[in-house]
């Protein structure tokens, strides 16, 4: 049997951490997304040519490879792909866990997602369960270009106590490789190992008083040496981003910001709201997410963890044979249950996450198109993001409603809207996923609770949100 030396400790509940914004960002010269760097160096611009590769996603059952609408590639030969370990354990923050692969290997980086725990299913502090790809035992001989430590409670304690990947990442510091953490993973995690010593670091806001005092700095990322630090879910765009710029370059972090709709604030409207209704019910909300083989992982995954920090029964249901599913980028999620199991109950909204084989699945379904009818039909609320307002489209549920979608889909819409992240219209909402996908969870916390809850889970998130 494989021996593991991480000290396995009794999981304690998943703790939720709230705390007051940070707030000034910056511009990255010429870039058209909001970067707000706290650097000790400049770093790294590369002049090499981006090929954007479109690639079809597979249709079938279990998709081999992971497969997205675009990847950026930095090098042409397979000898210079970046390699990148991500460690998860129980109650690891599942934003921060998968926003980090998804945009590293949009980049063109091998990610490996490897278990503290001595199984491979791991349950994040939100309550989604990610499967790694392997246990942390089997990277120990490897050499990474960069280790980056998710934060979440008490998730970043079980990275802590791994002493196999306490000796990959101090490994990793002294051979002035590239390492970072997220929320609470510097002050929980980098710390306690010696790893932060001489650099400047940010951290979670409510740990923020562990740091050494003349070393801390309040910023939404700092990048000191060859340490990356960041502050919480709602930076996790902007944590990955500066890791591909230091992977990859910055045309390439670049390219990626836009695929990812990481515009500035000015360049686009938060939402967009038409025939305004109240969405205020007398219980608990209960919300259903269906996902696919093929499913976008960083819409299902912000869209679940931001609801249920609201307190929103969010049930994620798989339309496939089986609860695990391999998301767009290749990000293994266990759901709730089947989507036949769940058809029997009624939610007060339906949620389709985009993806373009994902979609294609989605539409497919006979039980969830049934659903979605019988939703329509109840006049209860139905809600789609990125290339996903196509199946209500073709489902003949969009009527005359206004809706936005991922550019490649907005032109198929009867009544688009190319402007707003978001647009409500009724008892419909839509948005353009990907990064703009907190904004839509959000909007839907708005819907229901009203804007002041809506603002405290921004705050919990480290994400900007009006104060009004």
């Amino acid at each position: 049997m494989e021996s593991l030396s991480c000290l396995v400790l009794k999981p304690s509940p998943p703790t939720r951490l709230f705390f007051p914004p940070r707030i000034p960002q910056m511009a990255l010269p010429g870039s058209a997304f909001v970067f707000p760097f706290s650097m000790d160096y400049q770093l790294p611009i590369t002049t090499a040519k981006l090929a954007l590769k479109p690639i079809r996603a597979s249709t079938s059952t279990v998709p081999t490879t992971p497969s997205t609408t675009s990847t950026v590639t930095s090098s042409p030969t397979a000898a210079s792909t970046k390699k990148v370990l991500v460690p998860i354990g129980f109650g690891t923050e599942e934003m921060e866990a998968v926003i980090l692969v998804d945009v590293l290997r949009r980049a063109g980086a091998e990610v490996t997602v490897a278990s503290v725990e001595p199984q491979l299913e791991v349950q994040a502090s939100g309550g989604t369960k990610l499967v790694a790809d392997t246990r942390i035992s089997t990277c120990s001989d490897r050499v990474f270009d960069l280790v980056a430590l998710p934060g979440g409670m008490p998730g970043s304690a079980q990275l802590r106590d791994c002493e196999i990947l306490k000796k990959i990442t101090s490994k990793q510091a002294e051979e002035k490789r590239l390492y970072g953490g997220i929320s609470t993973a510097p002050a929980v995690t980098l710390l306690p190992w010696g790893l932060l010593k001489r650099k400047r670091t940010t951290c979670h806001p409510a740990f923020f008083d562990r740091l050494p005092t003349f070393w801390a700095v309040k910023s939404n990322i700092q990048v000191s040496g060859e340490l990356t630090t960041s502050q919480g879910p709602g930076t996790s765009f902007l944590f990955a981003l500066a890791l591909v710029e230091q992977l990859f370059g910055e045309s390439v972090a670049r390219e990626i910001g836009e695929l990812l709709f990481m515009h500035s604030a000015d360049d686009k409207p938060r939402k967009e709201e038409f025939n305004k209704v109240d969405w205020a019910v007398s219980h608990t909300p209960r919300v259903l997410v269906p996902v696919a083989n093929g499913s976008e992982e960083i819409e299902i995954v912000t869209i679940v963890d931001i609801l249920r920090r609201a307190k929103v029964d969010v049930v994620v249901a798989s339309i496939e044979k089986s609860i695990k599913i391999l998301a767009s980028q290749g990000v293994k999620i266990i759901a709730d249950k089947l989507i036949g199991d769940a058809a029997g109950s009624i939610y007060d909204l339906i949620i389709l996450p985009g993806g373009v084989a994902g979609t294609e699945r989605l539409q497919k379904s006979r039980i969830l198109k049934k659903l979605l009818k019988e939703q329509d039909a109840a006049g209860r609320i139905l809600g789609a993001v990125c290339s996903s307002p196509t199946v209500l489209h073709k489902h003949g549920l969009l009527k005359e409603n206004k809706a936005t979608a991922h550019p490649s889909s907005i032109t198929e819409l009867s009544n688009p809207v190319d402007g707003p992240k978001v647009v409500i219209d009724g008892k419909l909402i839509t948005s353009m996923g990907l990064a703009t996908v907190s904004d839509f969870a959000l909007a839907i916390v708005s819907k229901f609770f009203g804007h002041a809850r809506a603002r405290s889970v921004a705050e919990g998130l480290v994400f900007e949100y009006p104060r009004s």
